[in-house]
């Protein structure tokens, strides 16, 4: 995808074909699944799937990420970083394609698919990130998250227009968003690596960095991950219906989940140019968790607040996914090391982020209100809090002792 080449009149080439390449994969990272969301009851209605089924087709994804994130970086280490991010791109093409044909369980297979190259990408990027921009990394983190949210905010928004427009009806408005993966696959193609044997590393060299899995600070970094996550996702999942129990219209609700995704564009934008101002990241991270520990806190204790704590979870949320993202590069010794830290960070993260949203339903079913799991989400906010003060300390994981 990029070349290696040190020659002066050749850095500025790099530099713009490398982030034309992090935008494009961006571009996919999350319009493949947030689309399913909108789309739910056609397609429910169309292939008779209970709630329970509905449920766990939009839950996919999420179970494939914690489950194929471990293995991202051994696929860069067998074919290369590049074409291990273009395969990931590939796959994620099929799966789009895929769930589209007209048979239920396409559906299901194509969604799992969609998960696994998406998966990928997640724990790639960041390699690719480090390898690329190994002094930008937070500037380029935050671009590329906002990017993906901002997709992800227009896809959700157009997806029902599309379905309701066309004759193929949710078939076609999920199918059409392969449009952005072949776009990326067809750009970044002439720049395939022809020789690397891992994530960034010459060929005949293996990864020197020691595994995150036995390092203290690589399950710092984890659990930063899983905990914003689970504020993230809690979010996605309720807080409609958090604001429609208060009495806010199903109208103003959805507005408000557009101005949360819009506002934590914004977040994203700005905690990337901000964060490496600072020595290290403590400041910025506790601030992100500090304020989604207010926003659920006060989600259960002054609902009548409700634009508030929406406009500070969203400000939380799109500043704690660049902190975490840019951790994965940031605690690493090179872009092999990354890309192990994002693979065993998200694979733990994406599980609790798939757990969290139901376990926070079933209290809400055991108690009648909203005020427990609130509460509860925001206690592990506040665990958030002290864990950011050890993941944000300028340390690197380092190499094998």
């Amino acid at each position: 995808m990029l070349s290696n080449a040190s020659a002066p009149g050749h850095l500025r080439l790099r530099s713009g074909v490398g982030l034309l390449g992090v935008v494009l994969i961006a571009v996919n990272l999350r319009v493949g699944f947030v689309t399913v969301g909108p789309l739910l009851d056609g397609i429910s209605d169309d292939l008779g799937l209970s709630a329970g089924q509905a449920g766990l087709l939009t839950g996919l994804p999420l179970a494939m990420f914690a489950l194929f994130s471990p293995v991202a970086p051994a696929l860069a280490a067998r074919t290369g970083l590049d074409r291990a991010l273009w395969l990931s791109l590939l796959l994620l093409l099929a799966g789009i394609v895929g769930r589209s044909a007209p048979a239920e369980a396409a559906v299901w297979l194509g969604t799992a698919v969609v998960g696994i190259g998406i998966a990928f990408l997640n724990v790639l990027v960041p390699s690719l990130v480090k390898r690329e921009f190994p002094v930008r990394v937070s500037q380029v983190t935050g671009v590329y998250t906002a990017i993906q949210g901002g997709t992800a905010a227009l896809g959700s928004a157009l997806v029902v227009p599309i379905a309701q427009a066309a004759p193929a009806g949710w078939r076609l408005a999920l199918g059409v968003w392969a449009g952005f993966a072949l776009l990326a696959l067809a750009v970044l193609a002439p720049w395939l690596r022809t020789r690397s044997s891992g994530p960034g590393a010459p060929a005949g060299q293996p990864a020197r960095g020691r595994s995150p899995w036995g390092s203290r600070l690589g399950w710092q970094v984890t659990a930063f991950m899983g905990l914003q996550s689970v504020a993230f996702y809690v979010f996605m999942a309720w807080l409609p219906s958090i604001e429609q129990s208060h009495g806010v219209s199903p109208a103003a609700a959805g507005t408000h989940m557009a101005l949360f995704l819009l506002l934590g564009v914004a977040a994203s934008l700005a905690t990337g140019s901000l964060l490496h101002r600072f020595r290290d990241q403590r400041p910025v991270a506790l601030t992100g968790a500090a304020l989604a520990l207010v926003s659920f806190a006060g989600l259960a204790l002054a609902p009548q607040l409700m634009l508030a704590w929406v406009v500070l979870g969203a400000v939380a949320g799109g500043s704690l996914i660049v902190v975490a993202l840019s951790l994965f590069s940031l605690r690493s010794g090179d872009p092999a090391q990354a890309a192990a830290l994002s693979g065993m960070a998200q694979s733990v993260g994406y599980a609790l982020a798939a757990l969290a949203p139901a376990l926070f339903g079933a209290l809400y079913d055991a108690t009648g209100t909203w005020e427990l799991p609130l509460l509860l989400t925001a206690a592990a906010m506040g665990l958030l809090c002290v864990v950011a003060l050890f993941a944000g300390r300028d340390r690197v994981i380092g190499p094998v002792r």
